[in-house]
């Protein structure tokens, strides 16, 4: 349906736009009077050869679709909504290794394996050692500041420790987490043109990752350790991942880990330094809510997107069977319908039902309880090290079609 708020070939996927800004106003509009509308696109412009896709912006439809994966299918098309119009189908096809990009029951059996490594216990079993991480990286952070005590940070503070977890949670040596930040970032940023990253680049990346834990799998099998890796691969008896599903599950892991939850720290940390009442109520009190508000604002995955498996019906559209379906988390977080006051950054929001996370069903975060660890360990170390830490320069922000991605923020602070 055409909607006359928007100009001609407004597309929300449009990553000149998202290097901008995430679209907020345009977002309430469609909340208010098109929540579920055809965006056209030149076919091919995706990498699929199709004329467009369904913008969902409301929360109740996200949630709709991700809780229900008879009708709305990860696989088909995966659940990359825009790729760059150099990619072959070929490529994209790849894609569905990954479990992002699986259905039931096939994404229920992998699931079901990977999931051993974020146990409660496992995740807990990781906390102390990822507290340390977090207070060395702060004061190396500190410690590397320039004369005046500016310094970067992402590079400096918001890469570290996701990269850290992953690579205590799967027994990847330190010493090659630098690897494993290069390669990610390479998958993750072909749309912007500063890193240079063609498709073609990305997808060695990706055959980097997979090849180095295939090698790390096989090590595991050869000989079990007591780690992640062994209980994953090596496991007789209770079903185990093939060599290749655990390549690809890092993969997953270098993306939806690493490239998420450090974006959620880039966006918190600006929101705390541009919201100076909302800092001074974390240093004073830490609550336990400031998690979960951070991703709620930074919304790191802009969007994902689903392919209806059958004709239905959704918002009050007809949704063709084959029709792509973009599931918008960064409107979905700011519907007024559930959240008061969503413009506001608040660390004291509770309830919080937001889709950070994903919209539930069989796609829900397998990491979330790992991120809100990280994050919470993060600013607890910036809070008690840096505790005057300043902004410097505004964020320069990712050129990506579905990440909420900051490149660059210069902040400062006395050195001691």
């Amino acid at each position: 349906m055409p909607c006359p708020h928007l100009p001609e070939g407004f597309d929300f996927t449009d990553p000149d736009l998202l290097q901008a800004r995430i679209p907020h106003p345009e977002f309430a509009q469609m909340r208010q009077t098109a929540p579920v509308w055809w965006c056209p696109q030149p076919a091919g412009v995706s990498g699929f050869d199709d004329e467009g896709y369904w913008v969902v912006t409301r929360h109740a439809d996200v949630k709709y679709v991700s809780t229900h994966p008879e009708l709305f299918s990860s696989h088909t098309n995966t659940a990359v909504i825009r790729f760059n119009e150099s990619i072959s189908r070929d490529q994209i096809e790849v894609q569905k290794l990954i479990m992002l990009n699986m259905d039931p029951p096939e994404h229920t059996r992998v699931r079901q394996i990977v999931q051993r490594g974020f146990t409660p216990r496992a995740v807990r079993s990781l906390e102390q050692a990822l507290r340390n991480r977090a207070r060395s990286i702060v004061e190396t952070a500190l410690a590397a500041a320039d004369e005046d005590g500016s310094f970067d940070f992402v590079t400096n503070i918001a890469v570290e420790l996701p990269l850290q977890a992953i690579a205590e949670l799967i027994g990847v040596p330190q010493e090659d987490r630098a690897k494993i930040f290069d390669w990610s970032n390479k998958m993750a940023a072909y749309d912007d043109p500063e890193y240079a990253i063609t498709e073609e680049a990305g997808t060695e990346a990706a055959m980097e990752i997979v090849s180095y834990s295939m090698n790390l799998a096989a090590a595991r099998k050869e000989c079990p350790a007591k780690d992640i890796v062994s209980q994953l691969v090596a496991a007789e008896g209770e079903g185990n991942l093939s060599s290749d599903e655990f390549g690809f599950f890092v993969i997953l892991l270098a993306v939806a880990g690493n490239e998420t939850t450090r974006n959620a720290i880039s966006h918190g940390m600006h929101a705390f330094l541009t919201h100076p009442d909302q800092w001074e109520l974390y240093k004073r009190e830490r609550p336990e809510t400031t998690a979960e508000e951070i991703v709620r604002w930074a919304t790191p995955v802009v969007s994902f997107q689903r392919t209806a498996a059958q004709d239905t019906e959704l918002g009050g559209q007809q949704i063709k069977k084959g029709d792509r379906v973009g599931l918008f988390y960064s409107s979905a977080n700011n519907d007024p319908e559930v959240f008061e006051s969503p413009e506001s950054f608040d660390i004291s929001r509770d309830p919080n039902p937001h889709l950070g996370f994903g919209g539930g069903g069989p796609h829900f975060c397998l990491g979330k309880s790992l991120a809100v660890m990280e994050i919470n360990l993060i600013f607890n170390a910036i809070a008690d090290v840096l505790p005057d830490l300043r902004l410097v320069g505004d964020p320069r922000r990712l050129r990506s079609a579905w990440l909420n991605g900051i490149k660059q923020l210069q902040v400062g602070t006395a050195k001691r």
